[in-house]
């Protein structure tokens, strides 16, 4: 299926110039965010701690709710609105050391009981991790993308060359560096569901390029004569329709997921929708160019005339 006319000529190459500040804003805005926030809003699942999701008859104040647990010796609380506006589900977060946190999902069970009566509401589950084991996670997270973007470089200079390699492996590091920014700039919570996100994202993203990178060597075999810049365009150009097929196909489906998947896989379809958007945008205006770029400051041995 084609949905771009053959023979189209937009000139991506050219617009590298403006795709590069952009991209640079959008991540340095995100470090600062990360900087006035102290650093992502980690989930229970790596900061540790109770988490306990209640459901009511119908919807309450969460005033109400933090006012039934003021008597309680719970430590740091944070309660918030779960799932779609006006079902009455809310999630208490509490901040407590492992030796502590049995018995806790009762004390919460009796203050609520004590304000709301017992039958105008359920606890649905509770979780409880200890600040060790969420420190851990939080180790292993960071280190499985860390070596997957290795492994990754590896992988495209076998298959591919190192300068092939480079620009995968930034561009990948570009879409999850904006992502984590945006997840920060609206507060998001960074879960075990969001990490397993971004690690999709890397894998979505390097599809799309590696698709580029291919009708690029192929071009480059066959029009020996042209300008590498020539080459990516026509190669960029030629890909688009099934770039953008498969973009919109896959944004179809986490849109709903998003929208209609309930509370839990909220953060996993946000972090996802955001990934598909940056990655889309990356393996056209990202990697492609820094191929380009490296091509032009370190070519090989007799095409310095191709630049």
């Amino acid at each position: 299926m084609e949905i771009i006319r053959p023979g189209i000529k937009i000139d991506f190459m050219g617009k590298r110039r403006y795709a590069f500040p952009l991209s640079g804003i959008l991540i340095v805005i995100g470090i600062l965010s990360l900087i006035m926030h102290g650093g992502p809003n980690y989930g229970i699942d790596f900061a540790g701690g109770t988490l306990a999701q209640v459901r009511f008859s119908q919807p309450v104040d969460l005033d109400e709710i933090r006012d039934a647990l003021k008597d309680v010796e719970l430590g740091k609380c944070v309660i918030q609105r779960f799932g779609a506006e006006g079902k009455g589900e809310y999630l208490i977060r509490l901040e407590r050391d492992s030796s502590d946190l049995a018995g806790l999902s009762s004390l919460v069970n009796e203050a609520l009981a004590k304000k709301f009566g017992e039958k105008d509401f359920e606890i649905r589950r509770t979780e409880m991790v200890g600040p060790k084991v969420g420190k851990d996670l939080r180790s292993k997270g960071i280190k499985a993308i860390i070596f997957s973007l290795i492994g990754i470089l590896i992988y495209i200079s076998w298959r591919f060359e190192f300068r092939f390699a480079v620009g995968a492996v930034v561009a990948l590091a570009h879409d999850v560096m904006i992502t984590v920014g945006i997840l920060s700039l609206t507060n998001k919570e960074f879960s075990l569901p969001v990490l397993a996100a971004l690690l999709t994202i890397v894998g979505y993203s390097l599809n799309d390029t590696i698709v580029v990178y291919d009708r690029i060597r192929e071009n480059m075999r066959r029009m020996r004569k042209e300008t590498h810049e020539n080459v990516v365009n026509l190669s960029v150009n030629e890909t688009l329709s099934r770039t953008i097929l498969t973009s919109v196909t896959t944004l179809i489906v986490i849109v709903i997921l998003f929208l209609r998947g309930g509370g839990v896989i909220h953060g996993f379809a946000f972090a996802l929708l955001i990934g598909i958007i940056v990655g889309t945008y990356s393996s056209i205006f990202v990697a492609s160019p820094v191929v380009l770029f490296w091509e032009q400051k370190f070519p090989k041995k007799g095409q310095k005339r191709r630049r």
